[in-house]
């Protein structure tokens, strides 16, 4: 969540940042409850106060004389008013914070001004979409495709979008996830084995909640949700901890499936593996301090394009405009790979700065220079998604045999030349 302050002081500036976002939420009406609850809690205060000096008075009383006894019809009175007033201040403290949970994080000044994906800047490319794919074909349309990669069988025991890999397709899976595993191990980042299902407490710290439940598949007996990306359960491992400075920034790697719904997703875009409920994922995710969380952005950006360099597949850069960013997002930059058979781009990774706004959700700090616990920034960053970077693998490296060429950097797990039947 933004920090209180931005409300109470500088609302026009505050409206103005998020009217640049897709998000509506209504300012005016936040600070009236912002007021309300501060004057009930105040109210509630001043009435404990009281009850706290009426006490003090009746022990300094001999007691059963009548000033005792008076007193203590005095304190039976105060003790309802406390209780009333106590309850009326939590109730407008809840409803306060209630929606202001629904305010988007504000987007930094160097995000592009833009109503949608359409106004997404290029800002960098990477190889030659253009130089010659002649076997290229969609994935989906290879002969043996369906023979490596189920789906049918996936829809039969899951549903749509659960496919089975199969035999060498698996293998070459479990290749690219240790590929992105160890690379990242290289680039300084602790790998973690994380949790697949969280709570809502987690859900609502890194911004999920409100604003994604709809994609989310939940477990409403146990009130667990299954992840839709490694970003949730490793943000909050230091949630309502606080952070020694000398320590940041600190980094994380893991490997999860993960799953979403999708939900109004489905017509477009989703034939063999672009659109999936259920996919895995490596995930990049820092803790850092403020006057670096932008810098360490750029260094997250260059870890996951490096894996699309070593993997020969050209690539493209987008820094997302203000209508296109995500609710708890200040900056975001998409990776989008060519896929030769498709002649399209398909997006692989996001990368993105949070500033203090996921810190302050999930009460996570470090000690300042003064010694006052100020909230952190968090970062987090795609390293790969696996199933479109597999897509792409199989287009673009298709060879004039029917066969897949395997990039040199896969073969340490899988030692094969060329996959295919």
């Amino acid at each position: 969540m933004i920090e209180i302050s931005h409300l109470r002081n500088d609302l026009k500036s505050l409206e103005a940042a998020i009217s640049r976002k897709k998000f509506e939420c209504n300012l005016e009406r936040l600070v009236e409850l912002d007021k309300k609850r501060r004057e009930a809690i105040s109210e509630a205060e001043h009435a404990r106060a009281g009850q706290k000096a009426t006490n003090h008075e009746m022990s300094q009383l001999p007691k059963g004389s009548p000033e005792f006894l008076a007193k203590v019809a005095e304190m039976k009175e105060l003790a309802l008013k406390v209780k009333e007033l106590e309850s009326v201040a939590k109730m407008a403290d809840d409803e306060f914070k209630d929606k202001f949970m629904s305010v988007p994080n504000i987007p930094h000044e160097s995000v592009p001004d833009g109503k949608g994906e359409e106004d997404n800047q290029t800002i960098a490319t990477w190889g030659e979409k253009d130089a010659g794919f002649p076997n290229a074909l969609p994935h989906y349309d290879i002969p043996w495709f369906d023979q490596l990669i189920d789906f049918p069988r996936g829809v039969k025991v899951a549903g749509a979008g659960f496919p089975f890999y199969l035999g060498e397709m698996s293998q070459l899976v479990r290749a690219l996830i240790n590929f992105f595993l160890e690379e990242a191990g290289k680039n300084g980042y602790e790998e973690v084995h994380a949790p697949i299902v969280v709570n809502a407490a987690s859900a609502t710290a890194t911004g999920q909640l409100p604003d994604k439940e709809g994609q989310m598949y939940l477990d409403q007996n146990e009130e667990i949700y299954l992840i839709p990306t490694a970003e949730v359960p490793v943000t909050n491992y230091y949630r309502d901890e606080i952070l020694p400075a000398e320590q940041l920034p600190i980094k994380r790697c893991a490997y999860t499936p993960c799953f979403r719904r999708e939900a109004g997703s489905w017509g477009k875009d989703v034939r063999g593996l672009n659109r999936l409920h259920q996919f895995d994922k490596v995930e990049l995710v820092k803790w850092t301090h403020p006057d670096d969380s932008f810098e360490e952005l750029e260094k997250l950006r260059t870890d996951a394009e490096s894996l699309l360099q070593k993997l020969g597949l050209p690539y493209r850069v987008l820094l997302i405009c203000s209508g296109d960013i995500g609710f708890p997002h200040s900056k975001q930059y998409d990776l989008e790979v060519w896929a030769a058979g498709q002649k399209r781009w398909l997006e692989v990774s996001s990368c993105s700065n949070f500033t203090d706004f996921q810190a302050r959700r999930a009460n996570i700090r470090f000690r300042s220079e003064e010694g006052k616990p100020k909230p952190v920034h968090t970062l987090n960053g795609s390293a790969l998604a696996i199933p479109r970077v597999l897509a792409a693998l199989l287009e673009n490296n298709l060879q004039k045999d029917g066969k897949v060429k395997i990039p040199e950097c896969l073969k340490k797990w899988f030692p094969k030349e060329t996959i295919g039947i």
